[in-house]
């Protein structure tokens, strides 16, 4: 699995046969033309902060109109597939088994972990275990090194299977763990996230892309149910 990736990265691209991947079950999440499966957090619409511009969804958090964005299907095992860029000094995320209910949760991060996506060198966060990018946010510190420099793509993968999590940062497997064991509570237990008590209890659920104030570009995102 991870020289296949590598070797689509050194491609130049995540997509290889489109019609090929489609029949190996891979479902893409963003057309590259318009914002078509996702809506904010809680809405039914998306916000006018988020613009499909040269086959790329940025975030631009001038338009005032944002808020995190969330796919409109729920996935429960799936192996998500996607490209990031920031902005120098910025900060997002990719969260997943979101629970779409903000009269119960206010924040996509009180139901669902998160990759870390983030300018390392420039953001405040960058000097914070846990917290760099590529890391489960506050539970997991990640294998360093793997990141692109600041403007630059990153690829990357998160797979969710059966309780076996892993995160994928331009090839490299950056974090390994379990989820739903004693372990995984443990770990949440001496989190930030130790008061949100359905953090990291659900495990199925949305995929959602963090508005943290900051520019920031996704692409070429699909999904496989596993």
């Amino acid at each position: 699995m991870q020289f296949l990736f590598v070797t689509i990265y050194c491609m130049g691209s995540l997509f290889g046969n489109t019609t090929q991947q489609k029949k190996d079950g891979w479902i893409p999440l963003f057309d590259g033309k318009t914002t078509t499966g996702w809506h904010t957090y809680g809405k039914t619409t998306i916000g006018s902060g988020w613009i499909v511009e040269d086959g790329t969804l940025h975030f631009d958090p001038s338009k005032k109109d944002g808020g995190d964005i969330v796919s409109d299907q729920s996935f429960g095992n799936f192996h998500l597939r996607l490209e990031w860029k920031i902005a120098k000094n910025g900060n997002s995320g990719i969260i997943f088994f979101v629970q779409d209910d903000p009269a119960k949760y206010p924040y996509v991060w009180h139901t669902g972990p998160e990759m870390q996506v983030l300018d390392n060198d420039g953001h405040p966060d960058g000097k914070i275990k846990k917290h760099r990018a590529g890391n489960l946010y506050d539970l997991i510190e990640g294998k360093e090194g793997a990141v692109k420099p600041v403007g630059e793509w990153n690829l990357v993968e998160i797979i969710a299977n059966n309780g076996k999590l892993d995160f994928y940062l331009n090839g490299e497997n950056v974090v390994n763990t379990t989820y739903g064991d004693a372990e995984w509570r443990a770990m949440i237990a001496g989190s930030k996230f130790k008061d949100k008590p359905d953090f990291g209890r659900f495990f199925s659920g949305h995929i959602a892309l963090q508005d943290h104030g900051d520019n920031v570009w996704y692409r070429n995102i699909m999904i496989k149910k596993l």
